[in-house]
């Protein structure tokens, strides 16, 4: 166990950010995989323009690496493009 107050503190706060952390990751999972099960492009743009938004923000915010969400947002605007 801790000794220190600062260190107790810190522990609380790492476990909040974790717990964070790991909702905003998840949601963004989720959001990638309902825009790749879209067949509608129309429905599918509008969507992207959200997950795209939704991604961007969490690379600035190191919840995801900027480059893991560059990749997702390319990987998705190509599915978007072969939808007819």
């Amino acid at each position: 166990m801790a000794n220190h107050k600062s260190s107790l503190k810190r522990i609380r706060q790492a476990e909040k950010r974790r717990l964070e952390n790991r909702y905003w990751a998840k949601t963004a999972r989720n959001a990638v995989r309902r825009v790749r099960k879209m067949t509608d492009k129309a429905e599918a743009t509008e969507a992207y323009n959200k997950v795209n938004a939704l991604l961007q923000r969490l690379g600035r915010k190191n919840i995801i690496s900027k480059n893991k969400a560059a990749n997702l947002c390319s990987g998705l605007c190509k599915h978007i493009d072969k939808l007819a």
